[in-house]
């Protein structure tokens, strides 16, 4: 396997395990960073795993503006 992909690979785990500690902290903007490393995440799994990374422009550029008004959409409505 790519070295890359390793580091990605542990990166997510890292994310995820922040998540989970993150979620057991009383503060307010708890959502907004559990949302952010989750938007991280996504792109992750999608750059690196889904290969989009080599995919056209159009794809690219789709899946980063779906995380983006995602993201926007939940931050309007917490």
């Amino acid at each position: 396997m790519n070295s890359r992909i390793i580091f990605v690979w542990i990166l997510l785990v890292l994310l995820t395990v922040a998540v989970g500690v993150i979620s057991s902290f009383p503060f307010n903007y708890t959502t907004v960073a559990i949302l952010g490393l989750s938007a991280i995440k996504f792109i992750g799994v999608s750059f690196y795993f889904m290969e989009l990374k080599k995919a056209h422009i159009f794809w690219k550029i789709s899946v980063l503006m779906y995380v983006l008004l995602f993201s926007v959409i939940v931050f309007v409505y917490i």
